[in-house]
């Protein structure tokens, strides 16, 4: 089961698609003290890997003494970064922390494509210094690239890239219009972009030995059971089912995309959120409606969550309206 906190709001980078809304400082963001007894709830909860987030987690003083603890609870600890604060020393002292992967950020082998995304001059080069950083440090990375119409046709490159770096996966996330990234719905895929993209991918993975995962995509199941390929991978969207979100200030989501408060843990256990939250359980019944509820994939797929919520008014159990499969009958 996989985790993810965001650890504080605040963002050297203010980019057009932070489902977060980023930039500065939340108020009452948790202290050091509660997010230890926080990482304590999420090991009794079960869960295995820690994904540290934000905003920007390395702007947080304290997250080398929090990736240790959470290295000390049994956790697996990973980030989600856009890389640029990486240095070798901050490579190292996480490294030996116990992180076990950093996650860094993106979007285009065009560089003035990717600092217009990021809104930062010299993110492109700050992040693939911080990919050569962790290289040198012997601390495992992997790109994660935010899949919209204008750098759809970038991808295998971008894979490629991945490649020569020394990165051990390549994920893809596919947009999501939540936060700031409504503002630029107009830029996601739609039905057949998004199909022939998966398949794309897909193809991809059978050239090179690094992994190759779609996010918010969860069809590339579907499509890599109809190609005949083997993932390692058993299910699409994990929202609820094995997979959370804790915001700053330790508020409980579904997932990233699905913006949907479920408790708070300075009030309430995150263990006993998890195990109790009736939106979660409703998750897990995976009674989706439409044709998301009648496809024969419904259990390795199961359709993004948020995204269904977005574009049926909040009903984050409807179909997905991206996926081409609807409405073929199976079990």
């Amino acid at each position: 089961m996989i985790v993810s906190w965001n650890t504080t709001n605040a963002c050297n980078m203010y980019c057009d698609h932070c489902y977060r809304d980023a930039g500065c400082k939340a108020e009452e963001e948790l202290s050091t003290a509660e997010a230890k007894t926080l990482l304590e709830q999420i090991a009794r909860a079960g869960f295995k890997i820690m994904i540290f987030s934000g905003g920007e987690p390395l702007m947080r003083p304290d997250i080398v003494e929090l990736v240790a603890y959470a290295a000390s609870l049994g956790l697996r600890p990973v980030f989600g970064t856009n890389g640029t604060l990486i240095t070798l020393e901050m490579a190292q002292k996480l490294k030996a922390a116990g992180a076990m992967g950093m996650g860094i950020s993106l979007d285009s082998m065009d560089r003035e494509k990717h600092n217009k995304f990021r809104k930062f001059p010299g993110a492109w080069e700050g992040a693939v210094q911080g990919m050569r950083n962790c290289r040198a440090a012997g601390l495992p990375f992997q790109i994660h690239t935010t899949v919209m119409e204008w750098n759809n046709h970038e991808l295998e490159d971008l894979t490629d890239f991945a490649v020569a770096e020394g990165a051990v996966a390549h994920h893809f996330f596919f947009l999501v219009p939540t936060g700031r990234a409504k503002t630029i719905e107009a830029e996601s895929l739609r039905a057949e972009a998004y199909e022939d993209t998966l398949m794309r991918i897909m193809k991809k993975q059978q050239e090179v030995e690094i992994e190759l995962k779609p996010t918010c995509a969860p069809q590339f199941l579907r499509i890599a059971a109809q190609m005949g390929l083997k993932t390692r991978f058993r299910r699409g969207c994990l929202a609820g089912t094995a997979y959370c979100i804790i915001s700053p200030r330790g508020k409980v989501q579904p997932c990233a995309y699905l913006n949907m408060e479920l408790g708070d843990v300075r009030q309430t256990p995150f263990d006993e959120i998890w195990k109790n939250s009736e939106v979660l359980n409703k998750l897990r019944t995976l009674e989706y409606s439409g044709g998301c509820g009648s496809c024969e994939y419904k259990r390795a797929c199961g359709g993004c969550r948020a995204r269904a919520a977005y574009y049926h008014e909040g009903d984050y159990m409807a179909e997905e309206p991206w996926c081409l499969y609807h409405g073929r009958k199976g079990q």
